[in-house]
């Protein structure tokens, strides 16, 4: 095979979100100010900047503010202030707003923005090659590259053209090698890399094991009289148990566009559920329908998000590198936010990975970036919001009561921190212990099966290349998963990947993957009960594209 091309550069950066980018831009804008040439480059695995970003969301602007005080006069497109809140909780049929007098400080949303995050990610990275910083779409880092000493010395993409099989064919390509002083992994929840990098330098020791939610998302165009630009609804209860976590967002952005998503935890417990059937589900209250109703989806997506908080956060820094951004797990579940503290977790690594350059340093510790990390307004914030995840994973009534406790009584002072007990492929119960759930048919107009629904992400993937969804034993989906559990794969998947199929017979049944479907959000390397399945990175540019999500 051919070798491999190897490209050089003080800081390497993997994942062009909003951490990857806000990293690199802040590298080279202390180079700038210090007159100081520092190379950095950004890969990125879709096939654009933003193709791969999903967030609900509302955008905190208090890091771009650090990063680009002139952001409006840049045309950032941070287009329609929160104008705002309700927050609803649903029952069956009916639904409660809470009096805005008690609705706490994570909930109000006055001074932030609704924004299609891919947005801003695509004006980030014009800024980032404003500067100077090369960035690669459609290259996927599908490897660590480690020094003699274990020093991390970069990464290499994957080969281009390998058949299913594993053998090059005639169009293959060999990865490239890009080798940095430092290398930042900035891949967003899940990271493949990352999750490599925590077990080989043992970065989870001390914590608490990180918890997961899977936030599912459509985007509408609704009629005008209905459009409210810069309304932010937020909901909990219906139609989730009150065992299980989760909540629902409806955000307003300009052009008679509205986001509306829904966030399941994923330490539940019922085997048959399935978070996509429930926001199919949460679209037919009678709080949410009229939104949508006269109105067109033109927009679907899934991402995993990492909801663990500050007891959940992996050591940051190892020899060669660092974790930022949701690589870390950066989120603040409490306010619904991560995209704020995912950019300025990458500012203060580019701080820290400037002044170690500076110092003629390299493939050590970056120190300074867990210190910079404690002694911030981000440590802070993530401080006041720890208990927030862990009171809501004891259910929806007693959850509410406690977290107003904890947020409005105390403002995030108490002086103690609950902690997470379990990961989430940890928690489900066997099939025989559990009720089936009973979903309606979709309707096709406001409520979609997952096909339609992948269909319109856009989702596309070179079909004669290994199989990145991959098992580490065979036998397991039959023998254990559907043996024990009922083949939860094929629910808690939003995009159909996983599905039982049996003979004419209806027996000898097997697992088949369809691997073309998959949505990058990585759910199943997170929820497969025996951890079985492993997610690695398919060929660049493959996966979904998603406009304005």
């Amino acid at each position: 095979m051919a070798q491999r091309e190897v490209m050089e550069y003080d800081v390497v950066v993997v994942g062009a979100g909003p951490a990857g980018l806000a990293a690199a831009i802040r590298l080279k804008q202390i180079a700038a100010r210090e007159k100081q040439e520092i190379s950095v480059c950004v890969l990125e695995k879709g096939s654009e900047v933003g193709a791969h970003i999903l967030s609900g969301a509302v955008m905190d602007p208090r890091a771009l503010n650090e990063l680009f005080p002139d952001w409006q006069s840049r045309n950032a497109p941070l287009n329609a202030p929160v104008s705002e809140d309700r927050f609803l909780f649903l029952t069956e049929s009916a639904s409660y707003k809470v009096p805005d007098s008690l609705l706490p400080a994570c909930f109000r949303n006055h001074g932030m923005y609704v924004v299609s995050l891919g947005n801003v990610c695509r004006w980030l990275a014009q800024q980032a090659e404003g500067v100077g910083v090369e960035i690669f779409p459609g290259f996927a880092a599908a490897e660590v590259l480690h020094r003699e000493d274990g020093a991390v010395k970069g990464v290499a993409t994957g080969d281009m053209g390998i058949g299913r099989d594993g053998k090059p064919t005639a169009s293959h390509q060999p990865g490239m090698e890009l080798h940095a002083r430092y290398t930042f992994f900035a891949e967003g929840c899940r990271g493949h890399l990352g999750r490599r990098l925590q077990e080989r330098f043992n970065l989870c020791t001390g914590a608490d094991p990180q918890v997961y939610g899977i936030g599912l998302k459509e985007l509408w165009e609704i009629a005008p009289e209905k459009h409210r630009q810069g309304l932010v609804v937020h909901t909990a209860g219906w139609p989730l148990a009150n065992d299980t976590y989760g909540g629902s967002f409806l955000y307003h952005l300009e052009d008679n566009q509205v986001s509306i998503g829904f966030v399941v935890g994923l330490g539940y417990t019922n085997p048959y559920l399935s978070p996509y059937e429930e926001f199919q589900r949460y679209k037919t209250h009678p709080a949410i329908l009229p939104f949508l109703e006269g109105g067109r989806r033109i927009a679907y997506g899934a991402r995993a998000i990492a909801a663990g908080g500050l007891q959940s956060l992996p050591r940051l820094v190892f020899p060669g590198g660092c974790l930022i951004g949701d690589d870390a797990g950066f989120l603040n579940a409490s306010r619904i936010k991560g995209s704020h503290a995912a950019m300025k977790s990458g500012m203060l690594a580019a701080e820290a990975a400037f002044a170690a350059l500076a110092a003629g340093r390299s493939h050590d510790e970056l120190a300074g970036y867990p210190e910079m990390f404690r002694a911030s307004w981000l440590h802070e914030e993530l401080h006041r919001a720890r208990n927030f995840k862990p009171w809501m994973s004891k259910g929806l009534a007693l959850g509410t009561l406690m977290v107003g406790v904890d947020q409005i009584v105390l403002r995030g002072r108490a002086p103690w921190t609950l902690h997470h007990r379990h990961a989430d492929h940890e928690t489900l119960k066997t099939r025989t212990a559990a009720k089936p759930i009973s979903y309606p048919k979709p309707d096709g107009v406001i409520t979609f099966d997952r096909l339609s629904s992948v269909f319109i992400s856009n989702t596309n993937h070179v079909e004669n290349q290994p199989c990145h969804l991959t098992l580490r034993d065979a036998t397991v989906p039959i023998k254990v998963n559907l043996e024990l559990y009922d083949a939860p794969e094929s629910r808690y998947c939003p995009a159909g990947v996983y599905e039982i199929v049996r003979d004419a017979n209806g027996e000898n049944p097997r697992l088949q993957i369809n691997a073309q479907n998959c949505v990058h959000c990585k759910t199943c390397d997170i929820k497969d009960p025996t951890q079985n399945i492993v997610w690695v990175v398919p060929e660049g540019g493959g996966g979904p594209n998603y406009p304005n999500m």
